[in-house]
Protein backbone atom coordinates (compact mmCIF):
# COMPACT_ATOMS: atom_id res chain seq x y z
CA UNK A 1 0.00 0.00 0.00
CA UNK A 2 1.07 3.39 -0.24
CA UNK A 3 0.98 5.48 3.34
CA UNK A 4 0.34 9.23 3.36
CA UNK A 5 1.82 10.61 6.54
CA UNK A 6 -0.60 12.58 6.34
CA UNK A 7 -3.14 14.78 5.27
CA UNK A 8 -4.97 15.17 8.84
CA UNK A 9 -1.49 16.63 10.76
CA UNK A 10 1.91 17.64 10.08
CA UNK A 11 3.56 14.65 10.60
CA UNK A 12 7.10 15.39 10.03
CA UNK A 13 7.10 19.28 11.97
CA UNK A 14 5.40 17.66 15.04
CA UNK A 15 5.10 13.99 15.25
CA UNK A 16 8.14 12.42 13.92
CA UNK A 17 9.77 10.95 16.68
CA UNK A 18 6.01 8.42 16.95
CA UNK A 19 6.14 7.91 13.63
CA UNK A 20 9.72 7.19 13.80
CA UNK A 21 8.67 4.41 16.69
CA UNK A 22 5.80 2.99 14.78
CA UNK A 23 8.48 2.20 11.67
CA UNK A 24 10.62 0.07 14.25
CA UNK A 25 7.97 -1.36 16.21
CA UNK A 26 6.17 -2.35 12.66
CA UNK A 27 2.55 -1.38 12.79
CA UNK A 28 0.67 1.95 13.32
CA UNK A 29 -3.27 2.00 15.32
CA UNK A 30 -5.27 4.53 13.11
CA UNK A 31 -8.66 5.50 14.88
CA UNK A 32 -11.25 6.01 11.98
CA UNK A 33 -11.95 9.40 11.92
CA UNK A 34 -15.94 9.09 11.17
CA UNK A 35 -16.58 5.98 12.95
CA UNK A 36 -14.04 6.55 15.65
CA UNK A 37 -15.06 3.30 17.41
CA UNK A 38 -13.15 1.47 14.70
CA UNK A 39 -9.41 1.39 14.91
CA UNK A 40 -7.20 0.18 11.70
CA UNK A 41 -3.90 -1.72 12.93
CA UNK A 42 -1.67 -1.29 10.05
CA UNK A 43 1.62 -3.21 9.74
CA UNK A 44 4.35 -0.83 8.27
CA UNK A 45 6.79 -4.18 7.07
CA UNK A 46 8.38 -2.93 4.11
CA UNK A 47 6.57 -5.78 2.43
CA UNK A 48 3.14 -4.11 2.62
CA UNK A 49 3.94 -0.75 1.88
CA UNK A 50 5.16 0.09 -1.46
CA UNK A 51 5.78 3.85 -0.93
CA UNK A 52 5.77 6.86 2.03
CA UNK A 53 4.37 10.17 0.52
CA UNK A 54 5.45 12.37 3.70
CA UNK A 55 3.13 15.89 3.99
CA UNK A 56 4.83 19.17 5.80
CA UNK A 57 5.64 22.80 5.83
CA UNK A 58 8.74 22.38 8.31
CA UNK A 59 10.84 19.01 8.17
CA UNK A 60 13.34 20.45 10.34
CA UNK A 61 12.63 18.22 13.52
CA UNK A 62 12.56 15.38 10.92
CA UNK A 63 15.69 15.02 8.96
CA UNK A 64 17.19 13.74 11.68
CA UNK A 65 15.19 10.58 11.16
CA UNK A 66 16.21 10.22 7.28
CA UNK A 67 18.46 7.08 7.67
CA UNK A 68 15.95 5.40 9.19
CA UNK A 69 14.06 5.41 5.71
CA UNK A 70 16.26 3.86 3.68
CA UNK A 71 14.51 0.79 3.23
CA UNK A 72 11.36 2.92 2.10
CA UNK A 73 10.29 4.29 -1.06
CA UNK A 74 9.19 8.01 0.07
CA UNK A 75 9.09 11.75 -1.37
CA UNK A 76 8.00 14.68 0.42
CA UNK A 77 4.81 17.28 -0.44
CA UNK A 78 6.73 20.77 1.18
CA UNK A 79 3.94 23.20 1.26
CA UNK A 80 6.08 26.30 1.19
CA UNK A 81 4.33 30.12 0.58
CA UNK A 82 5.34 33.69 1.02
CA UNK A 83 2.38 34.14 4.10
CA UNK A 84 3.32 35.52 7.31
CA UNK A 85 2.57 34.76 11.07
CA UNK A 86 -1.29 36.27 10.45
CA UNK A 87 -2.11 33.23 7.97
CA UNK A 88 0.34 31.03 9.31
CA UNK A 89 1.78 32.04 13.07
CA UNK A 90 3.43 28.77 13.70
CA UNK A 91 5.79 28.92 10.78
CA UNK A 92 9.22 30.45 10.79
CA UNK A 93 10.66 32.77 8.28
CA UNK A 94 10.03 31.32 5.00
CA UNK A 95 13.43 33.17 3.37
CA UNK A 96 15.36 33.01 6.42
CA UNK A 97 15.07 29.20 7.31
CA UNK A 98 12.01 27.36 5.22
CA UNK A 99 13.87 27.92 1.68
CA UNK A 100 17.13 27.23 3.10
CA UNK A 101 15.75 23.93 5.06
CA UNK A 102 14.17 23.46 1.28
CA UNK A 103 17.47 23.07 -0.15
CA UNK A 104 18.90 20.97 2.07
CA UNK A 105 15.86 18.29 2.21
CA UNK A 106 16.58 18.63 -1.64
CA UNK A 107 20.40 17.99 -1.57
CA UNK A 108 19.42 14.57 0.70
CA UNK A 109 17.17 13.22 -0.77
CA UNK A 110 17.17 14.42 -4.18
CA UNK A 111 15.30 17.03 -6.17
CA UNK A 112 12.43 14.29 -7.50
CA UNK A 113 11.43 13.57 -4.07
CA UNK A 114 10.65 16.81 -2.72
CA UNK A 115 7.92 18.25 -4.18
CA UNK A 116 6.71 22.42 -3.81
CA UNK A 117 3.31 22.88 -3.07
CA UNK A 118 2.41 26.80 -3.30
CA UNK A 119 -0.77 26.06 -1.22
CA UNK A 120 -3.57 27.45 -0.94
CA UNK A 121 -3.91 30.83 -3.18
CA UNK A 122 -6.06 33.34 -1.19
CA UNK A 123 -6.56 36.74 -1.40
CA UNK A 124 -7.01 39.47 1.05
CA UNK A 125 -5.93 42.80 1.68
CA UNK A 126 -2.72 41.74 2.22
CA UNK A 127 -2.52 39.55 -0.34
CA UNK A 128 -3.25 40.53 -3.79
CA UNK A 129 -2.83 37.91 -6.62
CA UNK A 130 -0.03 40.02 -7.96
CA UNK A 131 1.47 39.80 -4.62
CA UNK A 132 1.25 35.88 -5.29
CA UNK A 133 2.85 36.33 -8.81
CA UNK A 134 5.59 37.75 -7.34
CA UNK A 135 6.29 35.94 -3.94
CA UNK A 136 6.14 32.63 -6.80
CA UNK A 137 8.58 33.69 -9.21
CA UNK A 138 10.61 34.66 -6.40
CA UNK A 139 10.47 31.25 -4.55
CA UNK A 140 10.71 29.45 -8.12
CA UNK A 141 14.08 31.42 -8.22
CA UNK A 142 15.28 30.32 -5.09
CA UNK A 143 13.90 26.84 -5.73
CA UNK A 144 15.81 26.11 -8.94
CA UNK A 145 17.57 22.52 -8.88
CA UNK A 146 16.23 21.79 -5.63
CA UNK A 147 12.78 20.56 -7.28
CA UNK A 148 11.27 19.23 -10.38
CA UNK A 149 7.79 19.92 -9.69
CA UNK A 150 5.22 23.11 -8.41
CA UNK A 151 1.97 22.03 -7.60
CA UNK A 152 -0.56 24.81 -7.03
CA UNK A 153 -3.80 24.82 -5.61
CA UNK A 154 -6.66 27.96 -4.66
CA UNK A 155 -8.46 27.86 -1.34
CA UNK A 156 -11.60 26.19 -1.02
CA UNK A 157 -13.67 27.92 1.92
CA UNK A 158 -14.77 24.72 3.83
CA UNK A 159 -17.92 24.73 6.18
CA UNK A 160 -15.53 24.50 9.47
CA UNK A 161 -13.81 27.95 8.39
CA UNK A 162 -16.23 29.66 6.60
CA UNK A 163 -16.57 32.28 9.08
CA UNK A 164 -13.18 32.77 9.99
CA UNK A 165 -12.84 33.22 6.53
CA UNK A 166 -15.07 35.80 5.93
CA UNK A 167 -14.09 37.48 9.35
CA UNK A 168 -10.57 38.08 8.19
CA UNK A 169 -11.47 39.08 4.35
CA UNK A 170 -10.01 36.43 3.39
CA UNK A 171 -11.45 34.81 -0.10
CA UNK A 172 -11.14 32.67 -2.98
CA UNK A 173 -9.15 34.05 -6.37
CA UNK A 174 -11.92 34.82 -8.36
CA UNK A 175 -11.65 33.16 -12.50
CA UNK A 176 -9.65 35.80 -13.76
CA UNK A 177 -7.19 36.18 -10.99
CA UNK A 178 -6.86 32.35 -11.45
CA UNK A 179 -5.59 32.78 -14.65
CA UNK A 180 -3.36 35.65 -14.56
CA UNK A 181 -1.41 33.92 -11.91
CA UNK A 182 -0.96 30.37 -13.80
CA UNK A 183 0.19 32.44 -16.77
CA UNK A 184 3.03 33.73 -14.81
CA UNK A 185 3.45 30.67 -12.51
CA UNK A 186 3.76 28.49 -15.17
CA UNK A 187 6.07 30.66 -17.14
CA UNK A 188 8.61 31.30 -13.94
CA UNK A 189 8.23 27.49 -13.30
CA UNK A 190 9.70 26.35 -16.37
CA UNK A 191 12.31 29.36 -16.65
CA UNK A 192 13.86 27.46 -13.39
CA UNK A 193 13.66 24.15 -14.59
CA UNK A 194 10.43 23.23 -13.02
CA UNK A 195 6.55 21.51 -14.08
CA UNK A 196 3.61 23.04 -12.75
CA UNK A 197 0.35 20.63 -11.93
CA UNK A 198 -2.62 22.30 -10.05
CA UNK A 199 -4.21 20.10 -6.60
CA UNK A 200 -7.82 18.89 -7.32
CA UNK A 201 -8.79 21.73 -9.42
CA UNK A 202 -11.59 22.15 -11.96
CA UNK A 203 -9.96 24.32 -13.96
CA UNK A 204 -8.13 23.81 -17.62
CA UNK A 205 -4.66 25.28 -17.40
CA UNK A 206 -3.45 23.21 -20.10
CA UNK A 207 -2.83 26.81 -22.25
CA UNK A 208 -0.49 27.84 -19.81
CA UNK A 209 1.26 24.84 -19.41
CA UNK A 210 0.01 23.41 -16.40
CA UNK A 211 -1.78 20.18 -16.23
CA UNK A 212 -4.07 18.52 -13.39
CA UNK A 213 -1.75 16.73 -10.93
CA UNK A 214 -1.76 14.23 -7.79
CA UNK A 215 -0.17 14.27 -4.91
CA UNK A 216 -0.12 10.52 -4.14
CA UNK A 217 0.98 10.39 -7.65
CA UNK A 218 1.04 6.61 -8.75
CA UNK A 219 3.73 7.61 -11.89
CA UNK A 220 6.14 8.96 -9.43
CA UNK A 221 6.20 6.16 -6.84
CA UNK A 222 6.44 3.40 -9.68
CA UNK A 223 9.43 5.50 -11.01
CA UNK A 224 11.04 5.30 -7.39
CA UNK A 225 10.24 1.55 -6.74
CA UNK A 226 11.27 0.90 -10.43
CA UNK A 227 8.16 -1.05 -10.54
CA UNK A 228 4.34 -1.00 -12.08
CA UNK A 229 1.69 -0.87 -9.15
CA UNK A 230 -2.11 -2.06 -9.61
CA UNK A 231 -4.02 0.80 -7.54
CA UNK A 232 -7.47 2.56 -7.91
CA UNK A 233 -8.16 6.15 -7.58
CA UNK A 234 -8.80 7.58 -4.09
CA UNK A 235 -12.50 7.38 -3.56
CA UNK A 236 -12.50 9.16 -0.58
CA UNK A 237 -10.85 12.59 -1.91
CA UNK A 238 -13.28 15.33 -3.23
CA UNK A 239 -13.99 14.39 -7.15
CA UNK A 240 -11.44 17.11 -8.94
CA UNK A 241 -8.96 14.89 -6.77
CA UNK A 242 -6.59 12.47 -9.01
CA UNK A 243 -4.36 10.54 -6.34
CA UNK A 244 -3.83 7.20 -6.13
CA UNK A 245 -4.85 5.41 -3.58
CA UNK A 246 -3.44 5.70 -0.04
CA UNK A 247 -3.73 5.13 4.02
CA UNK A 248 -3.65 7.86 5.95
CA UNK A 249 -2.48 7.75 9.30
CA UNK A 250 -2.75 11.06 10.90
CA UNK A 251 -5.73 12.62 13.17
CA UNK A 252 -7.55 15.34 13.24
CA UNK A 253 -7.39 18.35 15.35
CA UNK A 254 -3.76 17.63 16.18
CA UNK A 255 -1.58 19.73 14.48
CA UNK A 256 -0.35 22.96 16.58
CA UNK A 257 0.90 24.98 13.19
CA UNK A 258 -2.46 26.97 13.45
CA UNK A 259 -2.85 28.09 10.33
CA UNK A 260 -5.69 30.14 9.80
CA UNK A 261 -7.35 28.34 6.53
CA UNK A 262 -6.40 24.95 7.62
CA UNK A 263 -10.16 22.26 7.25
CA UNK A 264 -7.73 19.71 9.42
CA UNK A 265 -8.46 21.18 13.32
CA UNK A 266 -11.65 22.47 14.80
CA UNK A 267 -10.48 25.01 16.96
CA UNK A 268 -7.02 25.89 18.98
CA UNK A 269 -8.04 24.94 22.02
CA UNK A 270 -9.90 21.20 20.16
CA UNK A 271 -5.83 20.95 18.96
CA UNK A 272 -4.69 21.63 22.73
CA UNK A 273 -6.65 18.72 24.19
CA UNK A 274 -6.14 16.83 21.82
CA UNK A 275 -2.32 17.07 21.15
CA UNK A 276 -1.48 16.65 25.29
CA UNK A 277 -2.52 13.13 24.84
CA UNK A 278 0.52 13.08 22.46
CA UNK A 279 3.22 10.43 23.83
CA UNK A 280 6.13 9.16 21.37
CA UNK A 281 6.22 5.55 22.01
CA UNK A 282 2.12 5.12 22.01
CA UNK A 283 0.54 2.99 18.82
CA UNK A 284 -2.04 5.46 17.98
CA UNK A 285 -1.20 9.20 17.74
CA UNK A 286 -2.47 11.16 20.09
CA UNK A 287 -4.28 8.91 22.18
CA UNK A 288 -4.80 5.11 23.12
CA UNK A 289 -7.56 2.46 22.21
CA UNK A 290 -9.99 1.49 25.02
CA UNK A 291 -12.22 -1.56 25.84
CA UNK A 292 -14.95 -0.07 23.49
CA UNK A 293 -12.54 -0.19 20.52
CA UNK A 294 -12.69 -2.47 18.10
CA UNK A 295 -9.54 -3.08 16.57
CA UNK A 296 -9.02 -4.91 13.21
CA UNK A 297 -6.25 -5.44 11.12
CA UNK A 298 -5.99 -3.98 7.82
CA UNK A 299 -5.29 -6.07 4.98
CA UNK A 300 -2.31 -4.68 3.54
CA UNK A 301 0.17 -6.04 0.51
CA UNK A 302 1.98 -4.57 -2.20
CA UNK A 303 0.50 -2.97 -4.96
CA UNK A 304 3.46 -3.97 -7.22
CA UNK A 305 3.00 -5.91 -9.98
CA UNK A 306 5.95 -6.29 -12.44
CA UNK A 307 9.57 -4.73 -13.34
CA UNK A 308 9.22 -1.77 -15.40
CA UNK A 309 10.89 -2.58 -18.74
CA UNK A 310 14.15 -1.00 -19.93
CA UNK A 311 12.43 0.59 -22.52
CA UNK A 312 10.01 1.81 -19.30
CA UNK A 313 13.12 2.65 -17.65
CA UNK A 314 14.05 4.90 -20.23
CA UNK A 315 10.97 7.28 -20.47
CA UNK A 316 10.76 7.67 -17.11
CA UNK A 317 14.35 8.82 -16.96
CA UNK A 318 13.59 11.33 -19.52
Amino acid sequence: MILSVSRRTDVPAFYGEWFINRLRDGSVLVRNPVNPKQVSKILLSRENIDCIVFWTKNPENFMKYLGELKEYPFYFQFTLNGYGKDIEPGMPDKKKELIPLFQELSGKIGKERVIWRYDPVLISKDYSIEWHIHTFESMAEALEGYTKQAVISFLDIYRKIKRQMAQAGIRRPAEEEVFQFAQRAGTSARNHGMTTVTCAEGYDLSCFGIRKGCCIDRELVEKLIGMKISVDKDKNQRPECGCAESFDIGSYDTCPADCLYCYASHSRETVNQTAAQYRPDTPMLCGEPDQFDKITERKAESCAIAQLSFFEESLADK
